[in-house]
């Protein structure tokens, strides 16, 4: 009997949201995503502790900068001996309001996936959708250094990223259900609010629409889920990138699932087209408190970890 993993393959392509290896296995995905919090998760376990214990063994005198990078890319390269597409590695999100930084560092971690034989069409640089960002991710497209634009919670956002002509964007549905729901307080209403009326699927919804309605080449990846009904209701976006435990979920689950997102549907209603600029990027954003609010925590978070990172090098012994 199939499962709705498949089905869901047949429809967009699956992406592990993840740093262990073992799941990517399990599940097959075509590509896998990771980011400092994940990279910190899996690095602390003793099954990926020899990765860390290399790096600081081969490469400890070197700055602790390079050092994360080197870190990022062993997890990288093994990431790609399992999935036969791409692997997303973040830039610091130290870096997110840097464009000439954000670029050195992305041209450094494609620069050791090159030297270690890894073609650069395998990897996404990924890097927070502040205008500082998209812009580093315009010159990094330009050079061939493909781009994954995360931490994106808005339409002006993701336009602004298809005008960088990136690559892909990620979209954060869960975070976005999640801001929604704090909000709402004793209001929220769950069963109202699931599938299609999922405020995180609207949103998705709202920028796959936008650019499949206007021919837009940048891909759209959902990101950032809690629940498998969310998934279900953007069955048919380009990608989904999706957790271990959602993962199992959807390949435990026998029901049918349907496509929700077309790009026939997209272009028969297709939205108002929307012109930006770097002040309409920042008016927009600033207008949309959630999108606002869970960029900021996102860097933070994300610079939180990438800390924690730094330590846990710091502190592994070098080995002769």
């Amino acid at each position: 009997m199939s499962h709705q993993l498949d089905a869901l393959r047949a429809l967009t392509t699956v992406v592990a949201d993840t740093g262990d290896f073992e799941t990517m296995r399990a599940y097959q995905p075509t590509d896998a995503t990771t980011n400092p919090s994940l990279i910190l998760k899996a690095v602390q376990q003793a099954a990926y502790r020899p990765l860390l214990e290399r790096v600081r063994r081969d490469h400890g005198a070197a700055p602790l900068t390079e050092q994360v990078d080197r870190l990022l890319v062993a997890f990288g390269r093994e990431i790609l001996a399992i999935v036969p597409g791409r692997v997303s590695t973040e830039v610091d999100a130290r870096l997110s309001f840097d464009t000439q930084a954000s670029i050195e560092r992305a041209r450094q971690i494609i620069g050791l996936y090159e030297a270690a034989r890894v073609p650069r069409e395998r990897v996404l640089i990924k890097l927070a959708a502040t205008w500082e960002g998209i812009q580093a991710a315009r010159t990094l497209e330009a050079e061939g250094i493909h781009c994954n634009l995360t931490l994106l919670f808005s339409l002006p956002q993701a336009i602004a990223c298809a005008q960088a002509r990136v690559t892909l964007v990620s979209p954060f549905v869960g975070r976005i259900y999640d801001w929604y729901k704090k909000a709402a307080g004793a209001a929220w209403d769950e069963a109202a609010q699931a599938g299609p009326n999922d405020p995180g699927v609207q949103s998705v919804t709202r920028i796959y629409r936008y650019f499949k309605a206007y021919d837009i080449p940048t891909q759209v990846m959902g990101a950032s889920f809690r629940n498998i009904g969310q998934i279900q209701a953007l069955a048919g976006c380009d990608l989904l990138t999706i957790s271990p435990a959602l993962l199992g979920e959807l390949a435990a689950c026998t029901d049918a699932l349907p496509a929700r997102l077309t790009v026939a549907d997209a272009k028969a209603d297709a939205p108002e087209w929307v012109a930006s600029n770097e002040v309409a990027f920042r008016t927009q954003l600033n207008q949309d408190a959630m999108a606002t609010e869970k960029l900021a925590e996102g860097i933070r978070l994300f610079t939180a970890d990438a800390i924690k990172l730094d330590d846990l090098l710091v502190q592994a012994p070098v080995a002769a």
